[in-house]
């Protein structure tokens, strides 16, 4: 894909010249802006952060405009627009503006409510979406090295879209110059160096974001024991109690909470410390996507006709004397069924 110039004096002025009132976050590599272009297109805007301008640093975001020009649009990747240059030819990266901020701020948010169930079960597929497409659409195979709440953003219908490659690397036949990298939490343990380097990292960062993501717990705490997400949660799901480990601020019915514990099955799949052991982002979009049977959900009529007939058998059947060997019991119970599939198939 080629990149697309925008003039910096259109940027200035869709940012009301980068002013304070349009910032929307600061990362390690860039400050972004939101802002409005000259047809109307709302934007976000990204540009050196001035700690590096004063160090001369812009290999993270010319890094970025690199891996992010370089991909096809896909539906779970934040959209690359194009680039800029200030007057000190520092680049700027324009991409779409994603109005809901970060699944980070939607967890652990005081003022916004809680994430349902289906929601998150809707993220956690789109974010494997976007991780799986770097791996499999791409060659060689991109490797995100950033997967984490704050680098995952939604659009004005709360879709989550894989964001911020400036850490991102291709992974070709020698990376023995890629020094690892990532954040602490996030990081895989294993990718301690440049040797270490595979789509097993994405996907141990991905498994500690569904943690994060069905608990709402931070994933370092120092105010908690064990600090980490994963040593807290991962001994709980393999002793069976996964409603330790959900979120108490909202309801668990039956149907979502077997697909959490699925979730959660997976996210310790995904932290396993041998990588050949964690399941690559195909088959975790394949697990997501595999439908799971609803359960029948009977009409409070129904259930009402159900125990009063029980009700009526039990008393019925009190009063009724055992005749060479034959269960009543049987007989009223056939009587049951029968009148509960006439009532389900009218």
């Amino acid at each position: 894909m080629n990149e697309f110039e925008f003039e910096f004096e259109e940027l200035e002025a869709a940012t009301a010249n980068f002013s304070p009132s349009n910032f929307i976050s600061k990362g390690s590599h860039g400050r972004v802006y939101r802002g409005v272009l000259n047809n109307g297109k709302h934007v976000a805007i990204k540009k050196k952060s001035s700690c590096l301008q004063n160090v001369q640093d812009s290999s993270k975001i010319e890094n970025e405009a690199r891996m992010m020009s370089s991909l096809c649009p896909n539906t779970c990747l934040v959209d690359f627009l194009g680039i800029g240059h200030d007057g000190s030819n520092n680049k700027l990266i324009v991409m779409e503006h994603m109005p809901n901020g970060t699944l980070h701020e939607l967890l652990h948010s005081r003022v916004m409510p809680p994430p349902t169930w289906r929601k998150r079960l809707d993220i956690a597929l789109q974010v494997a979406n976007g991780a799986r497409f770097l791996h499999e659409s791409n060659q060689p195979p991109i490797i995100h090295r950033d997967i984490k709440s704050t680098n995952i953003l939604l659009d004005s219908n709360w879709n989550a879209k894989l964001a911020d490659f400036g850490l991102s690397v291709r992974l070709e036949g020698d990376n023995n110059a890629t020094l690892p990298a990532g954040t602490i939490g996030y990081l895989d343990p294993n990718y301690n160096t440049p040797g270490k380097l595979s789509t097993k990292i994405d996907v141990f960062s991905y498994g500690v974001v569904l943690l994060e993501l069905i608990s709402c717990r931070e994933v370092m705490d120092v105010r908690k024991s064990p600090v980490s997400i994963v040593d807290w949660a991962v001994p709980l799901i393999k002793q069976g109690r996964f409603l330790e480990v959900c979120d108490k601020r909202t309801r668990l019915r039956p149907h979502p909470c077997h697909k959490i514990k699925c979730l959660l099955s997976l996210a310790v799949r995904c932290v396993l410390p041998v990588e050949s052991l964690r399941p690559s982002m195909g088959e975790i979009v394949a697990t997501l996507e595999d439908p799971m049977p609803e359960p029948i959900r009977f009409p409070l009529t129904m259930i009402k006709f159900i125990c009063g007939a029980i009700r009526n058998t039990s008393k019925r059947n009190s009063n009724t004397v055992m005749v060479k060997g034959t269960s009543t019991d049987s007989e009223h119970r056939r009587i049951i069924v029968k009148k509960l599939l006439l009532t389900v198939t009218s």
